[in-house]
Order: structure tokens, then sequence, then C-alpha cells
């Protein structure tokens, strides 16, 4: 069987382990019986991997129960970059060996289910777990927005972003917090209400700032390029302008300017929403 789920840009901002944004670049996997374990990768991290450590694999021996199984893997989601890239490869694993409920096996791997939900339902989705069970609430997006994404060519993992986080939350964050969210919201959904100041947050931007010392610059300049607000895209370090359609273009130059500047190596893509989230079957991507 072969199944499709798109990367994803959580938290955006002041939405910490809520929020997520399904992107359309994609992660397949096709499982298929063998006489023993053997693992086939394609495009974003291909060869990083011994089959018994791949994750896909993990997965798969858990759904399956066995490893007599061809795994091949193709990843359009850059690894260890704030791009769901683990989650979507987990959620399509997982329906890919025949699970029934992929985001049960994506968010006991992943500890918090905002990502694998992005993946697994497509769009705007809020998510949290309730008595150890996800939750999921898709969320209205306004059409015209687009996702510029300064990708650097330097990786961050989770965890070590995570260490860098207060154990301790002053209330005053989290009440600045939740008024952010209730303006981002309000300017996902509709363009015109959208302001840069949705995109603030006191949870984790700036206490991870220490570990991509660039990112207020780089942040600063998608608003100067014209993007409506600017964030951290997960745990990072690629960061996330949030356009329209129709100025989409300038934010980009002004993010790829701003990367020379500053001497960040690394590309800038203008992605869209993916609406879909998990597809079995279907065309495959390209593995070229």
């Amino acid at each position: 069987m072969r199944a499709k789920a798109p990367g994803s840009a959580a938290n955006l901002g002041p939405g910490f382990d809520a929020l997520a944004l399904a992107i359309d670049r994609y992660v397949e996997v096709e499982i298929n019986p063998a006489s023993k374990l053997t693992l086939s990768t394609f495009g974003e991290g291909a060869d990083q991997f011994a089959p018994e450590e791949h994750l896909a694999v993990q997965v798969a021996r858990e759904v399956i129960g066995h490893d007599r199984l061809h795994v091949t893997v193709t990843s359009q989601v850059p690894l260890a970059r704030g791009l769901g890239s683990s989650a979507a490869l987990a959620v399509a694993a997982a329906a890919a060996a025949g699970s029934p409920d992929p985001l049960a096996v994506a968010v006991a791997i992943e500890g918090h289910p905002e990502n694998a939900a992005a993946s697994v339902v497509g769009g705007l989705i809020s998510a949290c777990m309730v008595q150890g069970q996800p939750r999921v609430v898709q969320l209205t997006l306004d059409p015209s927005l687009r996702f510029v994404v300064i990708v650097p060519d330097r990786t961050l993992k989770t965890k070590d972003a995570r260490a860098a986080l207060d154990d301790m939350i002053p209330r005053a964050d989290a009440t600045f917090n939740l008024g952010r969210l209730g303006l981002l919201l309000a300017g996902l959904a509709d363009a015109r209400f959208l302001v840069p100041e949705a995109a603030d947050d006191r949870l984790h931007q700036t206490q991870r700032t220490p570990l991509f010392e660039e990112a207020p610059a780089l942040l600063a300049a998608l608003l100067e390029g014209g993007a409506l607000a600017s964030c951290w895209s997960g745990a990072g370090p690629s960061l996330l302008g949030i356009a329209t359609s129709s100025n989409a273009a300038k934010v980009e130059a002004s993010a790829i300017a701003a990367m020379e500047r500053e001497g960040v190596g690394g590309s800038v893509e203008v992605l869209t929403a993916d609406l879909q989230g998990l597809v079995l079957g279907g065309e495959p991507l390209s593995r070229n």
C-alpha cells in the first residue's frame, strides 16, 4: 500500500504545541511484502539511515508485527528543519502499513499531536490531548494566504530546541500568548485582519533565538518585504512569512536578500496550504 502525507508548520507564533498548518510538501511511503527487510529512500533524507533505524521501518514493524517488508520512502520535506518531517513520515508509514488510526500511531511517537494532526487532516488545525486521546479541529483558513518559508541549510533537533525552553511560565506571558492567539486565528481566517503582532510570542521563539541568532533579522526582513506576519516554523530553524498571493514574490525576494546579507545559506520557498491531508494511493511523488 502507498500513502502520502503533507509536512507542516506548527506553533505559528503564539500557538505553541497547539496550532499547525499542513503545507504542500509531502512524504510518501510504500510498503510491500518481501522475504526480508529492504529499504529504498529518495529525496530529502535519502540514504541517511540504516534500514533498521529508519522511522518508516520502525512504524511499519510496529503496525504489521514483522519486518519482512520492502519499504520505499520519497520525501520533499527537509529533516530537522521545523517542517514536520517526522510526523508526516510516521503518519504515511502507519497508513501504508494498514493502521486503522495513523494519527494515534504518530502521536505516540511525537509526544504531541499538532504536526501529526495537520498531516492527517490537512489545512489549519488546532489539536490537543483530551483524556489521553488527540482531539483535532480544522479551522478556517483564508485561501488567499501564501507561506514564504526560509529553510536554512542547518538543522535543529527538536529535543535541543525544547531544551532551550523555560520550565515555568509567568502568568503575564501566558495571557500575552492567549491574546495574540485570538488575533492570529482571526487573521488566518480573513487576511484583512492579520497584523504583525498576531504572531508575537513569549513562550518559545525568543528562548530559541540563541540557537539561530540570525532569526530576528530574517523575521524582520519577511515583514519588510510585505509579509502580514512572520514567525518560526515549529521548533525551527525554518522561518515563515505569512503573505498573500499578490505579494508573496516580493516577500520571497526580501527573504533571499536578507539571507545573503546575514550570510545564511539555504533556500526560500513559496508554499500553499495542503487541504487534503493524508491520501492513500493516488499519483506517486516524483523521485527526481
